[in-house]
């Protein structure tokens, strides 16, 4: 499913929930994928907060640091640099 999205000339996106298969399962499909974005709840202060990083895109350069992502009035959803 991963390699057919380059073949359309489009950009897939694919979910994943970490803890269900083996490591190397992850591993795989993370190779066969040209970015990993994690997404995480923050839960250490008063609210809870949701985060959002780059932790590999290929061939750019990004910035891997955690921010936070903050929702509009109109649902519209921003992250804080």
């Amino acid at each position: 499913m991963v390699p057919i999205a380059s073949l359309w000339k489009s950009t897939g996106i694919l979910g994943i929930i970490k803890g269900i298969h083996s490591d190397s399962t992850y591993k795989n499909l993370e190779a066969a994928s040209d970015g990993v974005i994690d997404f995480k709840l923050d839960e250490t202060g008063d609210e809870a907060t949701n985060m959002i990083r780059i932790r590999s895109m290929r061939p750019v350069g990004f910035d891997s640091k955690w921010h936070a992502l903050m929702t509009g009035e109109n649902l519209e959803v921003t992250f804080q640099k």
